[in-house]
Parts: structure tokens; C-alpha cells; sequence
């Protein structure tokens, strides 16, 4: 199904179903610990072994030789996989480095064997006894010391690496007011829950792969590619995943190492990786630094922005798009936004929730505090001034829908931002300093070919199949939702399963394009089926509605179970959009408002109340897109006060690579937290009307977080994270 123009009527439309605050319908498996994630799966045939990975000891080099006799001799062992005996590798599609290295090492952790055995401690234990011989060469680890040579990286995802709109040099160069300033951003790790994990198992030439994977698609591809055989003969499945954020966009080298252990053992293999390999063989979100100019006249409208972003990676790889956002936010007729890459020898770098945006937006919406300050403007009422409702570097092309200043202004009110003192260091509770900060947020919402089959059963129930995967964000529950509300039918009678490449392909999640694009997938599939049921009973099918399990038309109606009678009756169909995201600027846009406290005496910083104020389409169920935005809210502020993956710049690693050394969030670091989402259905979008919001509540809130913190203590911090050894030898002399 084509989606050409704007839906105006639908069945979604009723909103029976969709758009209420609904329990998830796998909660009662993951709460019960019966939902089976990737290492869990027990209907596995065969035997199952336990594969652990050696990781390579140097981050750049070669291998000199590798002697594996005494492991395989040791107890319980099966095999050995090496370079040496894997067979011809590829490198996938998604991949920066080879997942088995060797003969040349391209960075710390990568794999370099993997050991078979009985058991997972058996397997451990001969790991030990792998004696790899390494040929180090030297490599850069330091962005600050590379970005000099960084290069222009070309376009990426499609996008330019530089742009440019009027004349920047000369409008920032007369500009009455001015902001130069640098920030930077730290690696950063996903630290998901459940580790990347797969079990492997073949049958003949076919390989059947357990795996936690958010994009089943991409992933098969990549296991034929890299493993060098015929996709056809690749089945993967990621029913359940626990966590993502990114960082299980691509098959990693649980996947890959499985397989080939599985190959060699002549058994199915189970491997989950340990969380410094996490943390160092699998991808990260890579480090930034940003200078963002900004020019201004008094009345407070921008005449020149300009946002510069250096990254680095592996060779091949891609940079961290930290000017997405500046591209599209703010008006202003003289613009330059431009990226460059330079080559380091630490572990991949890739997406990580709203890769771009996230770090993006942790600088730029502190330049804009800061240039309101400059201009003597409320921060709130500076981002309204230069809302624009175009594409400020191609104003033909309009936002399909564009509230921000909607967000800013209900936000303020909600939260109390009429009590805000402007002048930092004024407000204090007993023995802590407050201060309030906010950011606008935005993030893209593309949407995605999206395919579904959907089935009514003979007992007039109907499934629905889609490789779609759920990595925690509630797809089993919308996807349930569209059915029902297609079909006429309660969410009890609707069965859904995702995550197996044997369904029609979806889209997979990530990029904030999963919830929109995947439900408007099922919607296509319901409506086949719905002009097949009509057809079968003899009704028209443009005017019949489905309504209580019931077909009706012309005061006539008859049970959906009369369509079915031994067998049941499917439908297949796919929801595409041709060239929708050059007709319209396809993105979701929020308020973010944080106040924190700062106690005077040691600087810790304390969050004390957080509110995202949200526009992002219709919200299909109000209660998961909650958790979802309150989850990247915490993510934020993990982002601004702690997270940081610490390289050793010498040895060329992550040093703090487990859940010890890095540290995240927890409850005690989160206060309350309101989300409101505006009343918004986008018929640009989709024919849900809906658009992403998992990612948006991550966008901003880090700066938001900065912003309160400097309001509360006067000391403007632009090097996340932002710790209190940073704060303290600025702060006010305590009284």
C-alpha cells in the first residue's frame, strides 16, 4: 500500500483502542521471567555448548601467532575457533571492523578466538590457556590530539557534511551580539541490561540464530554476508530483547562467533559476552567537540549560526552527526553547519539513542542560554522568537507538523518558570543552591517500508506476524492495538509475533521510525484482510465497518467467524511512502525543564524535579510512550552528571568498561519526572497519524540539566559530564 496523500478518515480514527494507556500485553511474561530473551531459549535441538570469547589484549597490530593445543586439550572442550581455521570471513554491511580478527587487530577487544566446551566455566577456563602472540603498532586514541587531521567524511545516512544557506562569515562577523564558544562530549557506552547474546544452531547448510537484534533484516543480511553463504539459508530471531538503545542495531560478534562455534563443535553454541566486551568490542557512542557561533541582532533574532562537530573513528567508519539538529531548530538566514572525522584506534563508535541529536543538542542548547543571557532575554522566550516553521535550509519544504513553541510555553507554565530567577546563585533551600535550566528538544521521525501478515483464525481471533522486534518500547502492544482497532475486535483476541525473519519484513527498531512505521505496516495488512473478509461475505467493502467481532453495512451485519470455516483467511501488504520526507521535515519537538540542587559547601548536584513537554503525533498508548520518555530522560542525566567511558590513551581502551566503573543512574539519582504530550495527530506522517517519541525524551535534557545547574551557581560548565570537581573551584563562597 502506497501512502500518497494524508489520511483523513480511517478506522484508527476511532480511537477504540489505539491511544489508550494500555498494560502490555507481554508483561506478564516478563514479569514471571518466562518471556525467553536470547541466551535463554530452550527448545533448542541438540545439545546445547557454551562458546566465550577471547578478546584481543592490544588495540591496534597483528597477531604473530596463536597456540590453542593446551585449550583444546582441556576438559569439556569441543573446538577452537581462530582466524586460522574460521574459513573465509566478509565484513557485513553494518560493520566498521571485522567481528574475528585476524591476522590484523583493528582495536581493543575485538574477537580473536572463541572456545567451545561442555560448559560455559569449562569453556572460560581453557580460554585461559589460548596463547595469543601480539605484534602492537602505534595508534591515536585522543580526539583533542587528532582533530586537526580530521577529514570531511562525505555524506552520512544521506546527509551532507557540510551545509551552508546566505553568507555566515559576513552576517556573524556584524552581528551586534555574539557567541563563540567549544564544548565537547565524552564516549559514552549503552550499558543495556541484557548483554548481546546469541545461540547458534545449523542443520546441514541452515542456520537457525537466537540473537538479541533490533533489526532482524539487517541482521540476516549481514550473518549471510559475513559468514559468506546464501541469506536463504540464515533464519534469525529476536523475540524478546532487553535493551537496545543502539547498540543491537547490528549483529556483533556474539552472533558470528556463535555460528562458528556451532560449525566446528557440530553442536548448537550459546554465547553471551562479557560486559567489558560490551563495552570495548561491540560500538559506543564516540566523543565530540563543537564550536557553535551564533550572531544576533538586540531584538534577539538570529542572523548567523554556525555549528562545527569533530568525531573520530575506526577506519571506515562514520562520525557522530552532531549538527542534525542545529540544521533544522532555529531560524536564521545565514547558516553553516559542518562535520569532520578523524581516524582513532579505539572500539567502534555508532548509534546510541538519538545518535546526532543527543550529543548535538548538549551543546547547542547551552549556546542558546548563553545567548540569551548575552541579549538579556528569558531563555524561553528566545528559542519562541527564532521558531520557525520551514526547514531553515530549504524553506520550501515545511514541517508536516511543528509545535515547539507550544511546548515551551506549556511547559513554563506547567513548571513554574515564572519563578525563575535570571540572576544564577540567587535561590537557595537550607544548605543548597537551586537553580532552574531548559532546552528544546527535536529528533527525527522518518518512517520505513513496513510489512505484516495477519491472519483471522478459525475461532475468530487474529494474529499477526511481522519481523518487528520490541526491545522494551511496547511494539507487542501497539501492534496488538492496530489490529484491534482494524478488526473490530477486543486487544484479548489479537495474538501478535514479531522478531523472526520468517514473518514479512518491518522496520525494524531505531531511529525513531519503529512504532510509526510498524503499526502502519499492520494497518495495510488489516486492510487487505478487511477487503477479503468483506468479499468472502458478500459486503462492500469501502462502506463496511468492523465493529464488536461483527462486519456491518446497510443495517446488516454477521460475525467476522462466518469469513473463516476450516481454514483460516490472510492477508500480506506493506505500508510505503515514496518521497513524503522531501515533501515535508519530518521530526517530533519538545520543552524540557529541570531544576537542581547544588549544595554550597561540596557542589554535588542533585535533580530535584524534571518536565518534558512533548509533541510527537498521535501517542498510541499513552502509558508505554510515558515510560519510554522518562526512560530517556533518565538517560540524559546520566549523560550530563556521570557517564563517561574513560580512555586510557597510552593502551588504547576503555578503562571503566563494566557497570562498576561506569556508572549510570539509578532510582535514588531520578526525582519525579511529569511527561505531557500534546493533543496532536499528524496526518502527514502515516495513516496512524503517529510519529516516534522513544528517542525525544532523551534530546535536550542533558543541557537542560546544565542550564539549571549554572542558573543555580553561576558556573557555566561545557564539558560533560558535568561532575562536581569541575563545579566546585568556581563556585560561591558558601555562607
Amino acid at each position: 500500500m502506497k501512502f500518497d496523500t494524508p489520511a483523513t478518515e480511517n478506522p484508527i480514527d476511532q480511537q477504540k483502542v489505539i491511544g489508550k494507556s494500555t498494560d502490555r500485553i507481554d508483561g506478564p511474561l516478563k514479569t514471571t521471567g518466562t518471556a525467553p530473551y536470547a541466551y535463554e531459549h530452550k527448545d533448542i535441538p541438540g545439545n546445547v555448548a557454551y562458546g566465550y570469547i577471547i578478546g584481543s589484549a592490544i588495540p591496534r597490530g597483528r597477531i604473530g601467532g596463536i597456540d590453542t593445543l593446551a585449550a583444546k586439550t582441556a576438559p569439556g572442550v569441543r573446538a577452537v575457533v581462530t582466524y586460522q581455521n574460521a574459513g573465509e570471513l566478509d565484513k557485513g554491511d553494518f560493520n566498521t571492523a571485522k567481528l574475528l580478527a585476524g591476522p590484523d587487530i583493528q582495536h581493543y577487544h575485538q574477537a580473536v578466538a572463541v572456545v567451545v566446551a561442555d560448559t560455559f566455566e569449562q569453556a572460560r577456563s581453557a580460554a585461559e590457556l589460548v596463547d595469543v602472540k601480539y605484534i602492537k603498532d602505534q595508534g591515536n586514541y585522543d580526539l583533542s590530539k587528532v582533530k586537526d587531521s580530521a577529514v570531511s567524511p562525505g555524506k552520512t545516512n544521506g546527509q551532507p557534511a557540510d551545509t551552508s544557506r546566505g553568507n555566515f562569515d559576513e552576517a556573524f562577523a556584524s552581528a551586534p551580539v555574539t557567541l563563540d564558544e567549544t564544548y565537547t562530549t565524552p564516549d559514552q557506552s549503552h550499558s543495556m541490561m541484557e548483554p548481546h547474546a546469541s545461540i547458534a544452531a545449523w542443520d546441514g547448510d541452515k542456520l537457525s540464530l537466537w540473537t538479541s537484534n533490533q533489526m532482524v533484516e539487517w541482521g540476516r543480511g549481514d550473518v549471510a554476508k559475513t559468514l559468506k553463504i546464501s541469506k536463504d539459508n540464515v533464519r534469525l530471531m529476536s523475540p524478546y530483547i532487553g535493551g537496545g538503545f543502539g547498540g543491537k542495531l547490528f549483529v556483533r560478534a556474539d552472533a558470528i562467533m556463535a555460528a562458528l562455534g556451532a560449525k566446528a563443535a557440530g553442536r548448537p553454541v550459546k554465547i553471551a559476552l562479557q560486559r567489558p566486551l560490551i563495552m570495548n568490542n561491540t560500538t559506543h557512542r564516540p566523543a565530540t567537540i563543537q564550536r557553535i557561533r551564533i550572531g544576533a541582532d538586540e531584538s534577539g533574532k538570529i542572523t548567523a549560526i554556525g555549528h562545527e562537530s569533530w568525531s573520530g573513528d575506526l577506519e571506515g567508519g562514520g562520525p557522530e552527526t552532531a549538527v542534525n539538529q542545529t540544521r533544522l531548530l532555529y531560524a536564521g538566514e545565514n547558516r553553516m553547519t559542518s562535520m569532520r572525522l578523524a581516524e582513532l584506534h579505539l572500539p567502534e563508535g555508532n548509534a546510541m539513542r538519538a545518535p546526532g541529536e543527543a550529543p548535538g543538542l548538549m551543546a547547542l542548547e547551552i549556546a542558546i542560554d548563553e545567548m540569551a543571557e548575552k541579549l538579556n532575554m528569558d531563555p524561553v522566550e528566545f528559542r519562541v522568537v527564532n521558531d520557525t516553521q520551514v526547514d531553515p535550509e530549504n524553506p520550501e519544504r515545511p514541517f508536516s507538523q511543528r509545535q515547539l513553541v507550544k511546548c515551551l510555553r506549556d511547559g513554563a507554565e506547567k513548571f513554574g518558570w515564572n519563578k525563575r530567577n535570571a540572576e544564577p546563585a540567587q535561590m537557595r533551600d537550607g544548605d543548597w543552591l537551586v537553580g532552574m535550566g531548559v532546552a528544546a528538544a527535536i529528533r527525527g521521525a522518518p518512517v520505513q517500508k513496513s510489512a505484516a501478515r495477519v491472519r483471522l483464525e478459525t475461532d475468530g481471533s487474529v494474529t499477526v506476524e511481522t519481523d518487528m522486534t520490541d526491545i522494551g518500547t511496547g511494539s507487542y502492544t501497539i501492534i496488538a492495538q492496530t489490529a484491534a482497532e482494524m478488526m473490530g475486535l477486543p486487544l484479548n483476541m489479537i495474538k501478535v509475533k514479531l522478531g523472526d525473519s520468517s514473518f514479512p519484513v518491518s522496520s525494524g527498531s531505531g531511529g525513531q521510525w519503529g512504532a510509526n512505521s510498524s503499526t502502519a505496516g499492520v494497518y495495510a495488512a488489516c486492510v487487505k484482510l478487511r477487503e477479503k473478509i468483506a468479499d468472502k461475505l458478500g459486503y462492500d467493502k469501502g462502506t463496511a465497518e468492523f465493529s464488536g467481532g461483527q462486519i456491518k453495512a446497510d443495517d446488516k451485519s454477521a460475525p467476522l467467524i462466518q469469513a473463516v470455516s476450516d481454514k483460516p483467511l490472510e492477508a500480506e501488504d506493506a505500508m510505503e511512502y515514496g518521497d513524503l520526507d522531501k515533501k515535508y521535515a519530518l521530526q517530533t519537538f519538545g520543552g524540557h525543564f529541570v531544576e537542581v540542587g547544588v549544595n554550597a559547601y561540596s557542589g554535588e548536584i542533585r535533580i530535584r524535579r524534571m518536565l518534558a513537554m512533548c509533541a510527537a503525533g498521535r501517542i498510541l498508548n499513552p502509558k508505554s510512550a510515558r515510560s519510554q520518555v522518562i526512560g530517556g530522560m533518565t538517560m540524559a542525566a546520566g549523560a550530563a552528571l556521570m557517564e563517561h567511558l574513560a580512555v586510557d590513551k597510552k593502551r588504547g581502551f576503555f578503562v571503566n568498561h563494566d557497570l562498576a566503573g561506569y556508572e549510570v543512574p539509578v532510582h535514588a539519582d531520578i526525582p519525579h519526572q511529569d511527561v505531557i504530550f500534546l493533543d496532536e495527530a499528524d496526518d502527514k506522517s502515516s495513516p496512524m497519524k503517529a510519529k516516534g517519541v522513544g528517542e525525544l525524551g532523551i534530546c535536550g535534557v542533558s543541557a537542560a540539566i546544565a542550564n539549571a545547574i549554572y542558573n543555580a551557581t553561576g558556573v557555566r560548565i561545557r564539558d560533560y559530564p558535568i561532575t562536581l570537581d569541575k563545579l566546585i573551584q568556581d563556585m560561591p563562597v558558601a555562607i
